[in-house]
């Protein structure tokens, strides 16, 4: 591996390392000890919507290896752990608390408080319970309410030992890709229904953020998965329009509501006749612009946009797999994401490092109340092959991750507080549609066995966080 700045760079002390999953990447267990269907569970029945027919019925077996896997950030030498509660497993059907649901998280914060290990929770990564969705899920003003609900019971179980809460895991992904796209679950392909869903979900950010407050939670923040929309020809309006329109609803629509209690005025010109107006009561922007502690940044690529149809392409709008295909958001015939001539991952997403340090001083520039950022997902899928003698040179996968370390260490150079970060993900897992043909783990499973085998990008990793620590 090529020498980086990350590896001689003087982290700031506090500098949090840690790695991320999601409940229902990794648990299994998906209808055992109370637990119901998740949105997720239902979807992943539908034919043809998940790679391979894949479903989440035993992913990796967390739920009953989760003492091993605790074993293994421990060798990693990880300061923090990254995971989220299951909705449907603490309150399935969106009715009663499941004890059993809430002692498994309980056991999983002692098991990480024991090894020295900072528990990092996130409440709601997806997986809403399907009885809710039946309800009308987050097209549904009253799912926001329930959500506080949820919020509470686990901090009535947790609170005594969690100090970091993150409310929401990428709005834009259960809200857009699945109430419009129809790619991720629930799998409904209605634009007014994906506005509704981000509305709510950002009020039930807010309502949540209140409560727990008043509970007595140290650290509130929220985690967004942002891009940047990158003008295919800067001098061309066409192509300046269309990422303007992208930015707008990728990232403002979720960033200002939050930072700055409104939403754009493009973007509401944007998406007019859509409904988002109408779903947007008298003082819910207050309730949803409320002081937090930090903010989390998802980021894995940058979007390169034109308004130019692609050559022998449709007038459907053409975008990577993971965002949106919905073109009334949009708001013209086409919005097409040309090719430029960068690495690539195995989700076909370029690679692209410096991009991170680009939003992070974006982010700096144009929000003057920002609290402490951290990087709470970053990673790359590569096709990863186990060797004869039981290991995985995964050399792209720590280069990725070590070209992005760059970009966060340039970042904090140029003056921006970013406070730590994640790699996504510690275990290969169900990756949503992809099902298992997509591995990000810095930790190799063998799907049959379960057998869990450190790449040689989390040894990487782990060697260092053990500099770090060594220079500290």
């Amino acid at each position: 591996m090529t020498k980086h700045l990350s590896e001689n760079f003087a982290w700031p002390k506090e500098f949090l390392w840690g790695s991320a999953t999601a409940a229902a990447q990794i648990e299994g267990a998906s209808h055992s000890y109370g637990k119901e269907d998740s949105v997720w569970d239902a979807f992943a029945r539908k034919e043809g919507v998940i790679a391979g027919g894949d479903n989440l019925k035993v992913a990796v077996d967390h739920y009953h290896r989760y003492q091993e896997d605790v074993g293994l950030m421990r060798e990693l030498g990880l300061d923090s752990y990254r995971f989220s509660t299951s909705w449907a497993r603490v309150v399935p059907g969106g009715r009663s608390v499941n004890r059993e649901g809430l002692d498994f998280y309980s056991r999983l914060v002692d098991e990480l408080l024991e090894n020295g290990i900072l528990p990092w929770l996130t409440l709601y990564h997806w997986d809403m319970p399907q009885a809710l969705e039946d309800q009308g899920g987050w097209t549904n003003r009253d799912t926001a309410y329930k959500f506080v609900e949820y919020a509470e019971a686990i901090y009535a179980k947790l609170g005594d030992r969690v100090n970091h809460w993150t409310t929401f895991n990428e709005p834009l992904c259960s809200s857009l890709i699945g109430y419009a796209a129809g790619e991720h679950a629930p799998g409904r392909q209605e634009p007014a229904a994906a506005l509704a869903a981000v509305h709510h979900q950002h009020l039930g950010h807010g309502l949540a953020t209140q409560r727990l407050r008043e509970l007595g939670a140290q650290e509130l923040g929220i985690t967004l998965n942002l891009t940047n929309a990158v003008p295919n020809d800067p001098t061309d309006p066409v192509d300046l329009e269309a990422a303007r329109r992208i930015d707008a609803l990728w990232n403002r629509m979720f960033l200002d509501p939050l930072l700055r209690g409104s939403y754009p005025e493009d973007l509401l010109q944007d998406v007019s006749g859509l409904g988002l107006a109408e779903v947007i009561q008298p003082g819910d922007l207050e309730i949803i612009h409320q002081p937090i502690d930090f903010l989390g940044v998802n980021h894995y690529h940058d979007d390169n946009v034109s308004g130019h149809p692609l050559a022998g392409d449709g007038p459907e709008a053409v975008v990577p797999t993971d965002a949106p295909k919905s073109s009334p958001f949009v708001g013209s015939e086409y919005v097409t994401f040309p090719s430029r001539d960068l690495p690539r991952t195995a989700m076909g997403w370029e690679v692209n490092p410096q991009g991170l340090r680009v939003l992070l001083n974006r982010l700096k520039a144009d929000y003057s109340d920002l609290p402490a950022l951290y990087i709470t997902e970053n990673g790359a899928s590569y096709t990863d092959e186990l060797s004869p003698d039981g290991t995985v040179a995964d050399t792209e996968r720590s280069e990725y991750i070590f070209d992005h370390l760059d970009a966060v260490a340039g970042a904090i150079e140029d003056g921006v507080s970013v406070r730590g970060y994640f790699v996504w993900s510690l275990l290969d897992n169900f990756e949503w549609a992809w099902g298992y043909q997509k591995r990000f783990g810095i930790i190799y499973v063998d799907y049959e066995t379960q057998e869990r085998i450190i790449k040689d990008s989390g040894r990487a990793y782990a060697g260092l966080i053990a500099a770090n620590r060594t220079m500290a």
